[in-house]
């Protein structure tokens, strides 16, 4: 086991690593993140915050040297990167494991090599993959490989010619051709599984994307307690088979009744931020916890919740000509309303700025005051 006092490190400032931070900090330990943003929000509050590219050798000498283990928030962190420095000091997830995960094609195929429900899929290395690409993909979705979340880097293709055309728009980078499930829903877990094997899920989420992003989180998922255990299970075969120690979530389509892998994240997930007031013990929590050694904490709820989002979007009243603080007030007189506000310096159309929870004993009751909640702070009016 890694103890406090001990120094950690993690690769990634953004909002996952600020709440690993002060998840580590309320447990005993000091935290060094890396992250080459001057404002990273994970690394105004951290211990030391080297402001350094992920790949800067200096920066990840200095890690091996001082601390006692290192972790990410980010999947985008070079494999090289993870992998260099595992040969110093013990280092989750895996390189390995971040690189399936963080690479479409890579990720499809573990997902067909090991047997694990998915949609049908082409690999889209040139225009002739797609010009014989088996028709029964159409309508599909073009998903470039590399570096494509919250919506970016796919678009919905109703033909081959469409297929072409978004190919050629995307550079000719390799992508996927994914086949277009008719939804039901989504869902999605967020587990924690340790060096032993030992793995604990979070109870089921279900989700609604508005543009691609997270808009809001319904915890428990309004699905039968068999498609809800179905997808823990998957979730823990998919971490055994990655050889995973960390933090995984792991996204979920259903459709016609059938569930369905979407892709894996090697990290905590926006859609367990409602582990931090419903659970017994947050996703970041267990994050430490899996990365020290120790034991694995209940990742039992105590409560229903409704996690939502609150995006850039806010701070830009329409017709506005600057940007407003949105008046916080409103959710701060909600009952049963936890908000989490990320401390990013400049809000953006799209960016994730905050989000803020609300719990209860009664699923339908939260999601109601959740919705009310957005309405009133002007996050949207969809509450179908």
């Amino acid at each position: 086991m890694i103890l406090p006092p001990s120094t950690l490190a993690m690769l990634g400032g953004g909002q996952l690593g600020r709440f690993f931070v002060s998840a580590a900090h309320e447990m005993g330990y000091a935290v060094w993140v890396l992250d080459p943003d001057a404002e990273s929000p994970a690394g105004r509050i951290a211990d030391r915050h080297l402001c350094a590219a992920y790949d800067d050798r200096a920066a990840l000498n200095d890690i091996a040297a001082h601390c006692a283990a290192v972790t990410t928030e980010f999947e985008n962190v070079p494999a090289d990167t993870l992998a260099y420095l595992a040969q110093r000091l013990p280092t989750h997830p895996s390189a390995q494991a971040v690189a399936t995960c963080q690479n479409r094609i890579a990720e499809k195929s573990f997902l067909r090599d090991n047997g694990f429900p998915h949609g049908d899929f082409a690999i889209v290395r040139n225009e002739t993959d797609i010009e014989t690409a088996n028709a029964g993909l159409f309508p599909g979705i073009l998903k470039v490989a590399r570096f494509g979340y919250d919506g970016k880097g796919q678009t919905v293709v109703e033909s081959r010619d469409a297929a072409l055309a978004a190919f050629r728009a995307f550079k000719g980078e390799a992508a996927v051709l994914e086949k277009k499930l008719r939804l039901d829903f989504e869902v999605s877990v967020v587990l924690a599984r340790d060096a032993a094997g030992r793995v604990r899920c979070f109870p089921t989420a279900e989700n609604r994307h508005t543009r691609g992003i997270l808009d809001v989180s319904i915890v428990p998922a309004r699905a039968t307690a068999c498609l809800a255990s179905d997808a823990q299970e998957i979730a823990g075969r998919i971490a055994a088979a990655l050889g995973y120690v960390g933090v995984l979530a792991v996204e979920f389509f259903v459709s016609q009744g059938r569930i369905f892998v979407n892709e894996m994240a090697p990290r905590p997930h926006n859609s367990g931020h409602y582990t931090l007031d419903a659970c017994l013990v947050s996703q970041y929590e267990q994050q430490v916890r899996a990365l020290c050694g120790l034991p694995l904490g209940e990742a039992g709820a105590h409560s229903a919740s409704v996690m939502v989002n609150l995006l850039g979007d806010l701070w830009f009243r329409e017709g506005a000509t600057r940007v407003v603080e949105p008046d916080w007030a409103r959710l701060y007189a909600v009952a049963g309303l936890t908000l989490h506000l990320y401390g990013k310096r400049e809000a953006r159309p799209g960016r994730k700025m905050g989000h803020f929870t609300v719990v209860g004993d009664r699923l339908d009751a939260v999601l109601e005051t959740a919705l009310a909640a957005r309405r009133t702070i002007g996050v949207g009016v969809d509450d179908d």
